[in-house]
């Protein structure tokens, strides 16, 4: 089951350009060559091409499996290895393509744990090599024609997402600005609130030191009206010698008139017109 899922699996193409070491490099390619390969989960084929001959290698499951066990690796770790480096010319490494027998040997060199180890699958000439040219010419101007469609929705994508990046721009600006017009706004608002507090509470404290003022000048007033009613207030005093002298002596009149009169009752007329004197110095 496994083996005719992998059977099954749609290839994969690819097509890439090698500097390599030749012979004779004024010959026709001068160093170049086209190799496109179909990659399969467990086999590959290479045609190969300098623009004047072809050659092909087809490289079976039991090749791939021999030489993956030869290099102690799995076969699709050995495939992934190859495709790494016959999909894509690595800067890294050494292609050489050169006269092995009736056909050609293909070389690549690569490191491994420090080690510089080197790969060679040889190619017999193609059958038919003009048609060989062909298809790998029309595969690489298909592979144009993709790349330059790729290209072309790439720019057009890149013009919108930069147009769309411009509006946002100019969004954003404005945005900016219509901000910081509102917080100009609010702010001036908010300081003239803030100075019309101010002021009313200004008044309202001016108001309030005006009401204790007007307040405390009654008491004051007052204060210095008892003071000096209390200043003018004078004691009683009690009848002089003289006044005790003239009531102590008794009444021609009492004793000569009435000889029931007492002498004391002249006295306590006197002591009382007295306190009445007093009485009335004090309301003054």
């Amino acid at each position: 089951m496994a083996t005719a899922a992998a059977a099954a699996a749609a290839p994969r193409h690819s097509c890439a350009k090698l500097s390599v070491a030749v012979e004779d490099p004024k010959a026709p390619g001068g160093g170049g060559i086209f190799v496109k390969a179909t990659w399969l989960p467990t086999r590959f084929s290479l045609a190969v091409t300098d623009g004047a001959g072809a050659w092909v290698a087809d490289a079976s499951d039991a090749e791939v499996r021999l030489r993956a066990e030869q290099w102690d690796q799995p076969v699709s770790e050995y495939l992934a290895l190859a495709e790494r480096y016959l999909a894509f010319h690595q800067p890294s490494s050494t292609y050489s393509f050169h006269e092995a027998g009736a056909g050609r040997r293909l070389s690549w060199t690569f490191e491994k744990q420090g080690t510089k180890l080197e790969w060679r699958w040889k190619l017999q000439p193609a059958p038919h090599p003009q048609q060989t040219i062909a298809e790998v010419l029309d595969f690489l101007m298909d592979a144009n024609i993709r790349l330059s469609e790729e290209v072309v929705r790439k720019t057009q994508s890149f013009e919108k997402v930069k147009q769309e990046a411009e509006n946002c721009l100019q969004q954003s600006e404005r945005f900016n600005n219509e901000k910081a017009e509102f917080e100009q706004a609010s702010f001036t608002k908010f300081v003239a609130v803030l100075n019309s507090k101010k002021a009313k509470l200004r008044q309202l404290k001016d108001r309030i030191a005006a009401l204790e003022s007007a307040d405390k000048a009654p008491k004051e007033e007052e204060q210095e009206e008892e003071g000096h009613s209390t200043d003018r207030t004078e004691p009683i005093e009690e009848g002089s010698d003289k006044d005790q002298s003239v009531n102590d002596e008794p009444s021609e009149t009492g004793s000569g008139g009435d000889p029931h009169s007492s002498p004391e009752k002249p006295a306590a007329a006197a002591a009382a017109s007295r306190g009445r004197r007093g009485r009335k110095r004090t309301r003054k």
